[in-house]
């Protein structure tokens, strides 16, 4: 998808360089509104693939310190969690992040299994809270150094 939406902004790039070349007004603006939209669309990619990259790497360190949250959860079918489990394994993690808002392993957490309910949103949120805690704490340690 990724390779697809690259392929597009060549294309919206190339054609917008056409308009910019016409010299005539409502095409230049055109033109300069189709380089924008793409420069928009790399920005946007790029975050998220920064994001899937730094939330794999937290998981793969949360699964080596044997920390995965694994709460029995039925699941249907199609492999999606039964709401009502995932929900009820909710409460403990969001207790274990309030008690400790300072710990990564906490955050990640708490997004696994706010992923797990289907609440996307607040498991973006929880897991950008646990990367930019855990890019803190990488900080605090080199600054020690």
């Amino acid at each position: 998808m990724s390779a697809l939406l690259v392929l597009y902004f060549v294309f919206a790039g190339i054609r917008a360089v056409a308009l910019l070349a016409s010299r005539e007004p409502i095409p230049v603006i055109m033109g300069a509104a189709m380089l924008i939209l793409p420069l928009l669309g790399v920005w946007a990619l790029v975050r998220e693939l920064q994001f899937g990259r730094s939330a794999t790497r937290l998981a793969d360190r949360l699964a080596a310190e044997g920390r995965m949250p694994e709460e029995p959860v039925a699941t249907h079918p199609s492999g999606r969690p039964v709401r009502e489990d995932a929900d009820a394994a909710f409460p403990r993690y969001r207790a274990e992040a309030e008690a400790d808002p300072e710990s990564w392993q906490a955050w990640m957490r708490l997004g696994i299994v706010y992923d797990a309910c289907g609440d996307r949103r607040r498991a973006r949120g929880a897991i950008r809270q646990a990367i930019s805690l855990e890019r803190d704490e990488i900080r605090g340690a080199s600054a020690q150094s």
